[in-house]
């Protein structure tokens, strides 16, 4: 094959990703309002956002993981014009993250008191844990957009999902305004106001989405006459199969980065607000990955669905090298502007805070080099796992992620993440070599899956 055989893939790759990238980076964009505003507040505050949001980060990454089992089963469908399967599928993947969404919302909301036990600064979890009582609650109507989004998405409808993202952030950014600061006559909450920002955005963005797909005539019959409570146990056991071991994937990644916060705090509260920045940024990059990562799934699926398993080859490979490519241009704006782009979070004119915030931007700024590096690693893992999802192959994919963040990563980010050794910076080479690792195993798994099926169906 040539290189044009791939390239040509990329105006479909493009229109099927970019809806999906804008909606997924709404998820961040609501963090990163929500830093930049409370990051004017003081340093204790912006770590306290950060250790808040870890325990978010793990119910969430358990919540998205789940939902995306119900894509690639809606593009088989759709694919073989089965409108019976598709609704199925749908139908128990919605009643699964309703479920799913209140039982994470409980696990986050008992959960509260591990922040004691984790030798956090003290002052940042009694800010924090305020904060975590709503923002908890904010997972049920989430994981059940979820439900709803990766539907839209299985039918290649990618635009909805990312108008109620928009609209969703819109809401989010003029109540954090007034609720944080306290204008428009509303009360200064601080980071509680952001908390009830995100709530009350998030709600509405569920709302919307339901209301877009109900009006389109490709999605009409899927979301309405929905009998939620008439369920099929075989249905429930292949969501839950495909749910529940994706779930797994995306909490194996989610966790280490989850760890990096934590052992950041173990550091003081400076190096855990400089992390949180740096993560901030880079999981801006990772939507984009995670965009094309959809696209993957989608397209896989679809493939998988009409049994053309080379074109299914040639197109995945198209995906990975849109991914690529997005991820060395990511790597080379994180490398020129790692001095510049932390600065954006703090406020220089705060005298009292000046020295903290100095010291917070000087760490970041370091961290950013090693994200810089990372782009490409977490690109391929990511892209490359949503293939496999599309082939409906999850089971060994969890296996590998397992080994890779938490056998060679963590170990790695433990040991040189030690005052005495590399600090933050040491943090984050450890999630350096987890996804690198991840990105190499999961490419060879996904190349042995393919070269077998082309080889099967030619006998």
């Amino acid at each position: 094959m040539v290189l044009s055989d791939y390239t040509k893939e990329f105006s479909y790759n493009w229109k099927l990703a970019a809806p999906v990238m804008l909606g997924m980076l709404g998820h961040t964009f609501v963090s990163f309002i929500d830093n930049i505003m409370v990051g004017q507040l003081g340093t204790a505050e912006l770590a306290a956002v950060s250790l808040g949001n870890s325990f978010m980060f793990i119910a969430m990454s358990l919540g998205i993981g789940f939902s995306t089992a119900i894509t690639p089963l809606i593009a088989e469908a759709d694919s073989s014009n089965n409108f019976k399967q598709g609704k199925s599928s749908f139908k128990h993947g919605l009643f699964l993250c309703t479920v799913l969404g209140i039982l994470l919302f409980f696990m986050v909301f008992f959960a509260k008191p591990l922040m004691y036990f984790m030798k956090q600064p003290v002052e940042v979890v009694e800010l924090a844990i305020p904060y975590l009582d709503l923002v908890a609650l904010s997972l049920i109507p989430l994981v059940v957009f979820q439900a709803f989004k990766q539907f839209s998405d299985g039918l290649s409808m990618t635009k909805y999902p990312m108008y109620a993202t928009i609209v969703a952030n819109l809401v989010n950014v003029v109540l954090n305004y007034v609720l944080i600061f306290g204008k428009l006559g509303f009360p200064e909450l601080g980071i509680v106001g952001a908390a009830y920002g995100t709530l009350i955005s998030r709600f509405v963005m569920l709302w919307y989405i339901w209301f877009l797909l109900k009006k389109k005539e490709k999605s009409k019959a899927f979301v309405t006459n929905v009998k939620l409570f008439v369920l099929d146990k075989l249905m429930l056991r292949k969501i839950i199969g495909l749910g529940a071991p994706s779930a797994m994937q995306m909490f194996f990644e989610v966790a280490i980065f989850t760890a990096a916060i934590w052992l950041s705090g173990l550091l003081g509260k400076n190096p855990q607000a400089a992390n949180q920045i740096a993560l901030n940024l880079s999981s801006m990059t990772f939507m984009i990955a995670m965009g094309i990562s959809v696209a993957s799934m989608i397209r896989v699926g679809n493939q998988k669905g009409l049994k053309q398993y080379f074109e299914l080859r040639r197109i995945a490979f198209s995906l990975f090298l849109l991914g690529i490519i997005f991820a060395m241009g990511f790597g080379l704006i994180f490398f020129l502007f790692h001095d510049f782009l932390p600065r954006i979070y703090v406020d220089f004119d705060d005298v009292v805070n000046y020295k903290d915030n100095m010291e917070v931007v000087s760490i970041a700024s370091k961290l950013l080099l090693a994200a810089a590096i990372f782009q490409i690693s977490d690109s391929i893992q990511v892209v490359v796992l949503g293939a496999l999802r599309g082939l409906q192959d999850v089971k060994m994919p969890t296996i590998i992620t397992f080994v890779s963040y938490w056998l060679i990563g963590f170990p790695i980010s433990w040991f040189l993440g030690k005052e005495e050794a590399y600090a933050s910076f040491g943090i984050w080479l450890g999630l350096l070599a987890g996804l690198t690792s991840a990105s190499i195993l999961l490419f060879i798994r996904f190349n042995y899956l393919t070269k077998r099926l082309i080889k099967a169906e030619s006998k």
